[in-house]
Parts: C-alpha cells; structure tokens; sequence
C-alpha cells in the first residue's frame, strides 16, 4: 500500500531537497532536521511544523508546489523538548539561527498548538506574522491526558505508538486518505521513544492559549467536516479564540489533509499568503507576483 512512498512527486522531493540538520542549543543532542527550499532571499518564510506522528516529510507536498510558485518554505522537525517554554526558547534561537526576523507558521494539529504558543510567549518581541492552524487545538485539556502527561516519558515506545495510533481514522476511507494513513504510519515508525515521549507530553501537558496575546496576528483556521482526531467541541472552541479568523473548510481529508487532499489546501495556503503580498512580510519571491494581482490586493501601490 506505500503509494506514497513510492511516488514519483516523494521521491523527487527526496532526491532534490537537501536534509539540513542543525543545533542551537547547548546540549547538542537537540537536533533540528529541516528543509528549506524557495529564495533565501525571503526574510519572512512559512514554516510548517509536524503533529506528533509527523516529521518533516510529512509536508512534501507543499514544501514542491509552494517553493515552485516562488515562496520560501521551511518544513521542519524538533528535537526532543520536555517543556513548552523550552522548545519557545529553541524555537526562537532556531530563527535567530537562520536570520529570520519574522515567519508565517503553519502547524498541524500539535504543530499548531506549538505555534500559538510560539506567537504567546514571542508577543512582546513578536516573531509571528500569520498563523495558518490546521485541525488544531487551543487547550490541552481536550484530550483528557494531563494527568498522564508527567509519566509518558516511563513508557516503552511500542506503548507509545499505540496511543498514538488510537487517534487514526477507523473504518472505510478513500484511498487517497488511506495512503495518507499509510505514510504517517511510516513515519511514526521512524520516531524513537524520546521523540514520541516528549512530543505526547508537550500536547497533553496541563496548557492552553492566552488569545489576548496575539489577537494583531493575521489567523487562518483550516478543518475539515469528516471524521478526524478534533472533536466538533475543540473546533468550536477554536472558532470562539479567534472571531475574526479567516475559516478554510475542506469536505473531507481525515487527519492528515495536506497529504491526502494537497491542492486544496495548498490553494488555501496561497489564499492566506497573498494578503501579505507586496509587504516586507511576503513569503514570496517579488518577481513570481504578477503586476495584476499586486494592483488587486495592493491598489496603492500603482504607478503611472
């Protein structure tokens, strides 16, 4: 069934994108694996950031057809943090790293919740343009773990897998959804049990959103009507934190959406993006925005 894997699109996207590892912190166990593809002349990329079964791979498909349109994508993987104020504070010396001032973050699922605690803890010195919050959550109470969170890093990872896999679509899928289970299977696979443990600890320990922190930052929130991991409260609960967010449903797309239902939400991505096209803050290449469509967004930009 590795329909994926076997892909002529995953494949090209392995042999073209270079695996960039990189440290920042003083224990150099912590390694960030990342892949950056688009104009490093982009100052303020997108970065996609895994859910807890994911690596960077899991972003392919975006990571192809955003750097082909003339965007800077950055898909990446965290080290093993323990503490959402710990992986901020590597987070940020990540960008810092990089020369990045400020970035857009799409976050799927536990990525998302990572990535609204990024903008909450950066808010003062914000490092966060746009936040695009795919099948996320804002409190970590949903999941009824917290009072586990302290002890899975005592479990052995086959136990860990488990859990993990508890939250997969059951039932009939479509195949494209079922390939898109397939791969994050793989990918959950190559996990060990430090990377599982700490990520399960991180989505389950006792946290939630402070709104109020970054209530300037510009919000796409993207879902979809099926069956998935968010129960319809957490969706609710998303829609309440941030009224004025702009909503991109998908139909179906289970999970795992941005594998089994890419163009979609890669047109969705595009969507957001744009409003910030012609800024300081474009995630794309000048030369790759038509004149026509900087006048549409940007009319006072027209020259005679």
């Amino acid at each position: 069934m590795e329909e994926i894997r076997v892909s002529p699109d995953y494949n090209w996207f392995r042999s073209t994108v270079p695996l960039k590892r990189i440290i920042v912190d003083d224990d150099d166990s912590k390694v960030w694996s990342l892949y950056d593809t688009g104009p490093k002349s982009i100052r303020c990329p997108i970065i996609f950031l895994p859910p807890v079964s994911g690596t960077a791979e899991v972003f392919f498909q975006q990571v192809l057809a955003l750097s082909g349109w003339g965007y800077r994508v950055i898909s990446l993987q965290y080290p093993v943090y323990w503490d959402l104020l710990e992986f901020c504070d590597g987070f940020r010396k990540l960008l810092d790293h990089l020369q990045l001032d400020k970035v857009h973050l799409f976050g799927a699922s536990l990525g998302g919740f990572l990535a609204q605690k990024f903008a909450e803890v950066t808010h003062k010195s914000p490092r966060v343009h746009s936040l695009i919050l795919c099948n996320s959550f804002s409190d970590t109470s949903i999941f009824n773990q917290t009072w586990t969170a302290n002890s899975f890093w005592l479990m052995p990872a086959f136990m860990l897998k488990k859990i993990v896999l508890g939250n997969f679509a059951k039932g009939p899928v479509d195949p494209k959804m079922a390939d898109a289970i397939d791969f994050m299977v793989d990918r959950l696979e190559s996990l060990n049990q430090s990377e599982l443990a700490s990520r399960l600890t991180l989505n389950c320990q006792n946290s939630y959103v402070e709104p109020h922190k970054i209530k300037d930052i510009a919000v796409t929130i993207m879902d979809v009507f099926d069956q998935s991991a968010l129960s319809h409260e957490a969706k609710e609960e998303m829609y309440k934190l941030y009224p004025n967010a702009r909503r991109a449903h998908l139909k179906t797309g289970g999970n795992f959406p941005y594998l089994c239902r890419s163009a979609e939400v890669n047109l969705y991505i595009q969507i957001h993006l744009r409003q910030f096209h012609g800024t300081r803050y474009a995630a794309i290449s000048p030369e790759m925005v038509s004149a026509e469509e900087l006048e549409l967004f940007f009319p006072q930009l027209k020259t005679d």
